[in-house]
């Protein structure tokens, strides 16, 4: 057994879709070099976490062995992978390491979060080295959704390991590189791989992936045949889409308009990087307005019915200038991410009640995955043949389908969660411990933990509607005049038809003259006390039991 051993520990995307964030470590156990791979978030939803910006991962356990990170790797600039950078970047203070169209992207996070000055290293495509204590690190090109997506071949003193960040076996994916299995036939003839932490988001999909390619003609058809105005969305990220619905929109003779910052942005920053060339022109939204509706093309962010995105908004009526009419297209060029289906169909109901005719992915003929199906799985399997097979990227059903998948061709395998922290070291891979992990909130411009009851406390506010009470004591512990309530998020009116406050009022003062002045005195019974008739009052008139805010003041003696 060796004296050091090589360990893998993801603390966000291992049992679920979203958040990555995964550590490899080196050395003598809990005395291990590490370095990071991704900092990502995932994103907030009204039923489970209400008002809430952004989800990161909880990097605790990272943070306490700040001093052992080597380096942040990040793979590509997808928010599930980078949009945490800015925000916890400033926790671990280890060097960033990233391509250049990905580093674009970063440095703008940090710079937005008040980090200007944060190490941030341009690196290039495989052979390029970076070397990072134990570990010797590689960026390999790899298809995927968004330009020079990377996976990471690492190199240990105890094996190779290969990390395929997310990825589709896509060898024409019109922008950034395509899949090329030469390039993975030789990372796995120059040194036996030891393990492969593998991207498993579409496990359960039976067919060999389509390229971006197949969806030029498609599109051109469609955008062609339209009479009104056309207006289409994707993942502002995905720029091969971008250039394919503008290409489109130009040979139909249409003018065209980006809408929305993320869209801007992402356009610009490819530019600037020399991923995206040729894009036709574009027009700003207040030049746009004055083109004939035949001959115009938006193109706007919102894909997953974002409710400040442009997309919703045009589904509510006018934006900056913009308004769909009877006879007009809107196209959506994307998958709907699980959890996002109710605020799409409220988008494409609201578009369908303006005669606007709506066109989505459900034929397959307007959008192509950005991930690897089963069958492209199994090829990348076969060209690697790795000792050990770590399924991530997906919920637990996918990992543990990936992680069949392997067995039966033969690789170990193990599911590995967030907080497994799994021993690669020797023969099969084993859990050397559980870590605890969790996820952190954004919430306006503060961060708090997800345990905080923050969210739980405004959860429950929704649910049950608030009630505030003051009670007025004067120097003899006596009340001083009425019990005052005023009460938010609950009906008016009550069971017995008159005002829900004053028939609490009327209870509470007629408890409080009846009550002893030992209670009276007692600041948490009294405080109990009052709570437990709001309650009762409450559960009668409305059938609920508000949250509270009891204040007790008691006038001061001279």
């Amino acid at each position: 057994m060796s004296a050091n051993r090589l360990i893998y520990l993801p603390l966000g995307g291992a049992g679920e879709i979203g958040m990555n964030c995964y550590v490899y470590g080196y050395g003598p156990e809990d005395k291990e070099r590490l370095i990071v791979v991704d900092l990502g978030v995932t994103f907030p939803d009204m039923d489970g976490t209400p008002g809430v910006d952004l989800i990161l991962p909880d990097i605790t356990w990272l943070e306490e062995r700040r001093d052992r990170i080597e380096a942040i790797f990040i793979t590509h600039a997808h928010e599930d992978h980078i949009g945490a950078l800015g925000h916890l970047w400033p926790k671990l203070k280890a060097p960033v390491y990233a391509r250049r169209f990905t580093a674009l992207l970063g440095r703008l996070k940090l710079e937005e979060n008040g980090h200007p000055a944060t190490p941030l290293t341009v690196v290039g495509a495989r052979p390029e080295v970076v070397t990072a204590g134990p570990f010797k690190v590689q960026f390999v090109p790899i298809a995927h959704s968004i330009p020079e997506s990377s996976a990471l071949v690492i190199d240990t003193p105890a094996g190779r390991i290969v990390h395929t960040g997310d990825f589709k076996l896509d060898a024409t994916p019109l922008v950034g590189e395509g899949w090329d299995p030469d390039a993975f036939a030789a990372i796995a003839a120059e040194a036996p791989v030891r393990a492969l932490m593998c991207d498993s988001t579409n496990v359960f999909s039976p067919h060999p992936g389509r390229s971006e390619s197949t969806l030029r003609d498609p599109i051109a058809e469609l955008i062609k045949g339209a009479k009104g105005m056309v207006v289409a969305t994707t993942f502002a990220s995905n720029l091969a889409r971008l250039k394919t619905l503008a290409d489109a929109a130009q040979a139909s003779g249409r003018s065209i308009c980006l809408l929305g910052r993320a869209m801007k942005k992402m356009v610009t920053a490819a530019q600037e990087a020399g991923v995206l060339k040729d894009f036709p022109s574009t027009l700003a939204p207040e030049d746009a307005v004055n083109v004939p509706r035949a001959n115009l093309m938006l193109i706007a962010t919102g894909s997953q019915g974002e409710r400040r995105a442009a997309t919703a908004q045009l589904s509510r009526g006018k934006y900056l200038g913009m308004q769909l009419k009877e006879g007009d297209m809107f196209l959506f060029s994307s998958r709907t991410i699980p959890g996002n289906e109710r605020d799409v169909l409220k988008i494409m109901n609201a578009f369908s009640e303006m005669g606007v005719d709506v066109v989505d992915e459900s034929n397959g003929r307007y959008h192509v995955s950005g991930h690897a199906n089963r069958p492209d799985l199994e090829t990348v399997h076969g060209i690697l043949k790795p000792a050990v097979l770590i399924p991530m990227h997906g919920e637990h059903r996918h990992l543990r389908e990936h992680a069949k998948i392997a067995k039966a061709g033969g690789i170990r395998s193990e599911v590995a969660t967030n907080g497994m922290m799994i021993d690669l070291t020797d023969g099969a891979p084993e859990v050397a411990e559980y870590i605890e992990t969790g996820r952190m909130y954004l919430d306006g411009s503060v961060m708090i933990g997800a345990m905080d009851g923050v969210v739980r406390d405004r959860i429950r506010m929704a649910l049950n509607g608030h009630a505030m009470v003051t009670v007025i004591l004067d120097e003899a512990d006596a009340p001083l005049g009425d019990a005052w309530v005023e009460i938010m998020g609950l009906p008016q009116t009550g069971k017995s038809g008159g005002s829900l406050a004053e028939k609490i009022e009327i209870e509470l003062t007629d408890f409080l003259d009846r009550a002893d002045t030992r209670l009276l005195r007692d600041d948490d019974k009294l405080d109990e006390a009052i709570r437990r008739v709001v309650r009762q009052v409450a559960m009668e008139e409305i059938g609920k039991k508000p949250e509270m805010t009891v204040v007790v003041s008691r006038l001061a003696t001279e």
